[in-house]
């Protein structure tokens, strides 16, 4: 059996540490006491086994809201013996176990509060984090709508460019069109002139015809000898050249 005498520094004091300590002590089977010091530490006096002290020791190092330790001074003596169970040392302007309900109360209503913001903030972190989610969508989206408006873009300038390689190609049919309607015009002008030409021929082998038939009447009238006779067999023969030439 041996003496832990321990003072332990921090926030400490008005948190409900000295309960702590008690049952701390008596769920190892400890006997001694604790206390406030007027410096703002609180005293442990303990005895035990060597093995529970040392698990003792670990436990009383407690941080959470309402406690921080932040030092530990300690010491290991001999048993006194003295103590018959582990208690707390109450100053007469303390209400004990009504101080320590109180204390616990509070403690609990400060987790609970704690659990509440802590709640809190991991929702507000996922919901930020949701935000931010639909932010990069819609941004994703709008790149989207970007891409396709130039898509758009692109196939109306190719659009534009077809159209005017249209107009130009109808340009250009309507300029063969022109030497089209220009080439008819000089066909039909040709063919008037062919026409008034071929209408002159007809003329003048008809005036040949007369002529000849005249010339014929009046040689037949005028001449009756043998020269005559051979006279008019030269211009059958004449006649002859003519029709084969297709002149009468």
């Amino acid at each position: 059996m041996k003496r832990l005498i321990a003072c332990v520094s921090g926030q400490v004091q008005k948190g409900g540490y000295r309960k702590r300590v008690m049952q701390t002590a008596k769920a190892f089977g400890l006997k001694g006491i604790v206390e406030n010091l007027e410096d703002g530490r609180v005293r442990i006096i303990v005895e035990g086994e060597d093995e529970k002290l040392k698990w003792f020791e670990s436990a009383i190092d407690i941080k959470n809201t309402l406690i921080q330790v932040s030092t530990i001074e300690k010491a290991y003596f001999a048993a006194g013996g003295e103590f018959s169970r582990f208690g707390k040392v109450v100053d007469e302007d303390e209400t004990d176990a009504r101080l320590d309900k109180g204390v616990e109360a509070i403690g609990s209503m400060i987790l609970a509060v704690n659990g509440v913001t802590k709640a809190i903030e991991k929702m507000d972190l996922n919901l930020s984090r949701r935000m931010d989610n639909i932010g990069e969508k819609i941004d994703t989206m709008s790149g989207k709508i970007d891409n396709i408006g130039e898509k758009i873009d692109t196939m109306s300038g190719k659009i534009d460019n077809i159209g005017e390689k249209i107009d130009t190609m109808s340009g250009k049919i309507d300029n063969i069109g022109e030497k089209i309607d220009t080439m008819s015009g000089k066909i039909d002008r040709i063919d008037g002139k062919m026409g008034f030409m071929l209408q002159k021929q007809d003329d003048l082998i008809v005036e040949v015809k007369d002529m000849n038939a005249s010339l014929n009447e009046k040689m037949d009238r005028v001449l009756d000898k043998t020269d005559v006779v051979e006279l008019k067999g030269d211009m059958s023969d004449v006649k002859a050249a003519l029709r084969a030439k297709g002149i009468i």
